[in-house]
């Protein structure tokens, strides 16, 4: 593998980059001793001020140590990991933390998010071919898998939350949006039927999967719900009495609620609510939100044992309303 100088990042980036490769790639294994200061800097026509910043990077990802500043060879414990995420929220932060809780600190996480956008998706993706140990991956598709992640070894890849695609051969931790969703539903259809209606908050822009509205209608079909799907909700939105909601973004649970002490309407009393996917701050707003999820805890563990231990996983983790009094 050679090192050919672009103009995209800083030499001492690409130097840094090039090198932490080869010891992805085992061309440099825990223990050797990389080459010197002045033999870099003549290989590769650069300053020697450049190769000692570029090994200073290193270091800080500690990926190489040195014995008083010279000497550098490849360390022995240090692993990388690269988590991309679609964007923040709570329930992500639980993800994230269960993650880190379970690797010991001899593993590194580099955490990006895509905000769905596929050009930066892809970018982030071909920037780390051959970087990382392990890479555990949000697609920015539930129905197309990313062509940039057929360049990373599958035995290195998993697959995070988005999967209605073709998987075979490799390893994920997803939910299903749909059937999932719609059984979800059908546990709790009893309780459902205090209401007059059904309404399902979903904004056409949110990038959680459109194919939820068609399992929400076949629910509602087989269970005889009368229905209604809305697209936004706005402070002159009435909340309706006998109403149930279901509802997308957590931004629209705070309009709701805030509507509803407008109209003097009691969550769980006169209206229902249930959010999708659980957050922490749900257990504590009004006497507690109810919320349609995976235990987001559990994907943290399953993917900690997938860089620890390498295993190929094939996992859709159930969909369940997690009960509390807003219903």
């Amino acid at each position: 593998m050679e090192l050919e100088f672009n103009n995209k990042n800083t030499k001492v980036k690409q130097l840094a980059d090039y090198i932490q490769r080869s010891i992805s790639i085992s061309e440099l294994m825990p223990g050797d001793k990389l080459p010197s200061i002045n033999t870099l800097s003549a290989r590769h026509n650069i300053s020697r001020d450049t190769v000692f910043k570029a090994f200073n990077e290193l270091k800080a990802r500690g990926l190489i140590e040195s014995i008083h500043g010279k000497n550098y060879h490849v360390s022995y414990q240090m692993k990388n990991v690269l988590l991309i995420l679609d964007e923040y929220t709570p329930f992500k932060d639980v993800l994230y933390n269960t993650l880190i809780s379970k690797l010991p600190t001899s593993y590194k996480i580099d955490l990006w998010f895509h905000q769905y956008n596929e050009n930066l998706f892809n970018n982030i993706v071909q920037e780390s071919y051959g970087m990382y140990n392990k890479y555990l991956i949000m697609n920015y598709s539930n129905e197309m898998l990313a062509g940039s992640l057929s360049k990373i070894n599958p035995d290195k890849l998993l697959l995070l939350d988005f999967g209605n695609f073709d998987k075979r051969g490799l390893s994920y931790v997803c939910q299903d949006f749909d059937r999932g969703f719609y059984d979800a539903l059908d546990q709790a259809k009893e309780d459902f039927r205090k209401y007059k209606k059904i309404v399902f908050l979903f904004d056409k822009r949110h990038k959680h999967p459109q194919s939820s509205k068609e399992y929400f209608i076949k629910f509602c079909f087989d269970n005889h719900f009368e229905f209604e799907i809305i697209d936004s909700f706005t402070p002159k939105t009435p909340v309706v009495e006998g109403t149930l909601y279901i509802i997308i973004k957590q931004t629209d649970v705070v309009e709701v609620i805030k509507r509803s002490k407008t109209d003097n309407l009691k969550v769980g009393k006169q209206f229902g609510i249930i959010g999708y996917n659980n957050n922490p701050f749900y257990e504590v707003i009004e006497n507690g939100i109810a919320a349609i999820s995976i235990d987001w805890e559990e994907m943290g563990n399953l993917a900690a044992d997938f860089v620890i231990n390498g295993r190929q996983i094939t996992r859709y983790l159930p969909t369940k309303i997690i009960k509390r009094d807003s219903y």
